[in-house]
């Protein structure tokens, strides 16, 4: 399933990103890895009301670019996500 997202607002050190559809859990995941980076300086989300749309704010210091912080967090989520099905198939084939 794909994630739909929205660039809000796109700056050389700040992105601004809205997550269509997005809950808590994979927003949390997701500012908390990005702030794994040394190079991300805030990695914030918000979601004012449960029937809206969380918004995503990541500052960056550096040569690095938010999306580029963002799309490698997301990759890394993935990879996670891939190791624990795996680990869970072996154990189920047992």
């Amino acid at each position: 399933m794909a994630i739909k997202i929205k660039v809000l607002e796109l700056e050389e050190k700040k992105a601004r990103i809205l997550f269509e559809g997005e809950g808590n859990t994979y927003m949390n995941a997701l500012a908390d890895e990005l702030l794994k980076d040394p190079a991300v300086d805030v990695a914030q989300y918000k979601q004012p009301f449960k029937f809206s749309d969380p918004e995503l704010i990541v500052t960056t210091k550096g040569d690095r670019a938010p999306l580029d912080a963002v799309q490698d967090a997301a990759k890394r989520l993935s990879s996670y996500a891939a190791g624990l099905l795996r680990e869970l198939a072996g154990i189920n084939a047992e």
